[in-house]
């Protein structure tokens, strides 16, 4: 799937929209070493004018000066945009980090500001506002109304590695969820093999990152250290996405029974999805079929051991492994940084690929290793 861009052009302007949670950290970090996008400024109504490096410190080497810009006032949006264009930029990349029931009307102001700048503005949300098909369906699962309906048709909700063609001009993304990220990588590539039953069980473990930076009781220290917990059991929001993006991506709707868990870590998903198979085949045979879905998919490692959270942690990075058992049980075992692949990585593959840039620009770096 990489394309034939090239990293020669001028930078392209990046915007990152909801600059101070932990996503827009991973997004400001990343953006600040991509070879093709160039870090213009985060948008903020809590932080306006305040310098991103005072909320990240461990930027200030990167960002320097930088400060984030109202996203309150249409009027600094305009001249922001339109400072764009008559520095010679035709287009302009935008990231959405913006919370849930916020995004969609933020994004609906910032593109019609792009369209006023005659800029060619292509957008990826990070939020859950345009995973949904329809505005019937996001407002029964959040029981909001949506912000911008009028925008849905314009974006497409998958998982970079299962579009195999990237949406056209005057089409945008909404990055599917971490946990549906984890998930979804393994369950199409069981799916792909075509011997595995379409039900899957899952068990996925998160980190305190994936709540947000607001304290709660989901993510103070003392809660969640030495801890582990269920929540929404067979009930999670989730589930109907990654039914939903499994069958756009294999023409198969799965049942997903899907029980997520909160973990004594920062950050990381490790999810074990259980399955039956429909005919006798060796792990060994399975995990080459499933290594083979994904080959060319640059950032999916088929390995041949289970996954650990630490090989991947800090990278953009997806590790699976599979285990079947002469019952014909089987098993994949997911593991992502919640944070990157499962957003700010994310958001950056795919604005790669909407760019016309090489899909790994700004993506290769290794694993932290230790945490």
């Amino acid at each position: 799937m990489s394309s034939l861009g090239t990293t020669s052009s001028p930078p392209i302007p990046a915007v990152v929209l909801g600059g101070s949670g932990y996503v827009s950290g991973e997004l400001l970090r990343l953006l600040a070493a991509h070879p093709s996008l160039q870090l213009q400024t985060a948008l903020s109504a809590s932080h306006a004018g305040e310098p991103v490096a005072a909320l990240f410190p461990h930027l200030a080497s990167a960002l320097g000066e930088l400060r984030f810009t109202a996203r309150d006032r249409p009027e600094v949006l305009a001249a922001l945009l339109d400072g764009f264009r008559r520095q010679g930029a035709n287009q302009v990349a935008i990231f959405s980090a913006a919370p849930h029931g916020a995004s969609a009307a933020q994004i609906d102001q910032l593109l019609l500001a792009a369209e006023e700048a005659a800029l060619e503005a292509r957008l990826v949300d990070l939020s859950a506002d345009f995973r949904s098909p329809s505005q019937r369906e996001y407002e029964a699962i959040y029981g909001i109304p949506h912000g911008a309906p009028h925008r849905l048709e314009q974006f497409v909700c998958a998982v970079p590695e299962h579009l195999k063609v990237t949406p056209a001009a005057g089409l945008h993304v909404a990055h599917p969820g971490c946990f549906t990220t984890a998930v979804t990588l393994a369950t199409v590539g069981l799916l792909a093999t075509g011997v595995v039953e379409p039900e899957f069980y899952v068990c996925a473990v998160t980190g305190s990152t994936g709540s947000g930076r607001v304290p709660g009781p989901a993510t103070h220290h003392p809660e969640r250290q030495s801890n582990l917990w269920a929540y929404s059991p067979l009930a999670h929001r989730h589930a109907p996405e990654m039914r939903r993006l499994a069958a756009a991506a294999t023409g198969v709707e799965p049942k997903i029974a899907f029980v997520p868990h909160s973990g004594p870590f920062a950050r990381g998903i490790h999810a074990t999805v259980q399955a039956r198979l429909r005919q006798p085949i060796t792990a060994a045979e399975l995990t080459a079929r499933v290594a083979g879905s994904y080959a060319d998919a640059p950032f999916v490692e088929v390995v041949d051991r289970p996954p650990r959270l630490k090989e991947v942690v800090g990278t953009h990075r997806c590790r699976l492994a599979l285990a079947v058992n002469e019952t014909g049980g089987v098993a994949a075992f997911s593991v992502i940084d919640n944070l990157i692949k499962g957003a700010a990585g994310g958001a950056v593959h795919w604005m790669n690929r909407l760019l016309g840039l090489p899909e790994t620009d700004g993506l290769t770096q290794p694993s932290l290793g230790w945490t």
